[in-house]
């Protein structure tokens, strides 16, 4: 039998998943030794396992000994500024998001949950007691941890929760539904918020959040399955039936919706900087494709047209470098404000699908295949556009902030 290849199949396979390093403004040739070290940590581990992610994406798995790995390599610490927890600076953290992004948009999203949502939450909010007990295993990936606030029926809107916390003599009594979870059934701790349901307390009607550990009785997480997005990692539906806690479960920090909103403000950065991680990706993957693919007797990348979207694609993708490591400068001097979170979060998005959807139209039939990367992200893309508030809300949240008039409803 001949080693010939076919007639028609000059090429079995094409090679567009490996990094190039693009920086073309050089934005981040002047990176600190200490965070270039932990972003070297972030590239070597999504180099090992990125192959095996496109497998679990694929079959709808939750890989947890990753999830348990990364907390070995110390990347949930997500520039927390904490005596107990590792040094992390805010542009470390951005490289990490972006370099698991770039990889793998599961596992960028189980950093995000753990590091960004749960470990925060705790590090801004919990008694001296509940850090002294969870906050290591939770930063080592021991315990997987989850943020749950959005409800079925409220997500943009999550204010308006309806999950309620009543006092019931010594404890408290957990009452509501929760949905989109991330890590909510994986047999961990989920940091619930709830609203305070005593009539003639002082706090009646505030929000405040819970530390409530998965097995306690009345706690249901549901994995959420026939997601075409975030496939390596599982989200939940939470039911809260009665789940009947101690006081001191109560985190002592939080007062009121504000204090929610002060750990999403911190997570948009993040998403701002896995953006870049997807688009990154899609935007490397095309310019190797385009070098490799011949067609009518040439590589793609001497058509005219070809050189004009990768152009583009470069262009787009610079903004949104500069928009993150501007982010990391303002967030290390302390003068990083909420909206300037949501500039970069809704600017990167919409520019991460745009460039998406121009590397698959230029891989052609071959973008939809798992194996080219693209397709993925372009999925994966999709999640991280509306999580930590969609691009509506952003733009409400920036709107009232350029005119000081509200447009909410």
């Amino acid at each position: 039998m001949s080693t010939a290849p076919l007639p028609g199949e000059r090429v079995a396979r094409y090679d567009v998943t490996a990094r190039r390093d693009t920086d073309y403004y050089a934005v981040f040739a002047d990176i600190p030794d200490a965070d270039r070290a932990v972003w070297e940590r972030a590239q070597a581990f999504i180099d090992e396992v990125g192959p095996r992610m496109q497998h679990e994406w694929d079959a709808a798995t939750y890989p947890l000994d990753l999830a348990r790995r990364m907390g070995e390599l110390e990347l949930y610490t997500d520039g927390l500024d904490h005596p107990d927890l590792p040094a992390s600076s805010p542009l470390a953290a951005g490289l990490v998001n972006m370099e698991i992004s770039r990889g793998d948009g599961s596992l960028g999203t189980v950093l995000a949950v753990q590091g960004g949502l749960a470990l925060r939450t705790l590090a801004l909010f919990g008694s001296p007691e509940q850090q002294a007990r969870w906050l290591q295993p939770i930063a080592r990936g021991e315990v997987l941890g989850s943020f749950a606030l959005t409800e079925p029926d409220h997500g943009s809107d999550s204010v308006s929760l309806e999950t309620t916390a009543t006092r019931d003599g010594a404890g408290w009594v957990l009452r509501g539904a929760k949905k989109w979870i991330g890590n909510g059934a994986s047999g961990g701790v989920t940091f619930v918020w709830a609203r305070v349901q005593d009539e003639g307390a002082d706090d009646h009607g505030a929000v405040r959040c819970f530390l409530v550990e998965q097995d306690t009785p009345g706690y249901t997480g549901t994995v959420i399955t026939g997601k075409a997005s975030l496939r390596g990692i599982h989200q939940a539906h939470i039911a809260l039936d009665d789940v009947r806690v101690p006081a001191d479960a109560v985190l002592p920090g939080t007062k009121s919706f504000k204090d929610a909103s002060i750990v999403l403000y911190s997570t948009r950065s993040g998403v701002a900087w896995s953006a870049l991680g997807h688009a990154t990706a899609c935007y490397e993957a095309a310019l190797s494709y385009a070098t490799q693919r011949m067609q009518f007797g040439k590589p793609l990348a001497k058509f005219q047209m070809v050189q004009e979207r990768l152009t583009q694609m470069l262009a787009d993708l610079t903004a949104m470098q500069l928009y993150c490591r501007r982010l990391a400068d303002l967030e290390s001097a302390g003068g990083l404000r909420p909206t300037q979170a949501s500039l970069a979060k809704y600017h990167n998005t919409r520019t991460a699908r745009r460039i998406a959807a121009t590397a698959r139209d230029l891989l052609g039939g071959n973008g939809i295949l798992l194996e080219h990367g693209v397709m993925q992200h372009m999925a994966d893309i999709e999640a991280i556009h509306t999580y930590e508030g969609t691009e509506s809300v952003q733009a409400l949240l920036l709107g009232r902030d350029i005119t000081g008039m509200s447009a909410f409803a």
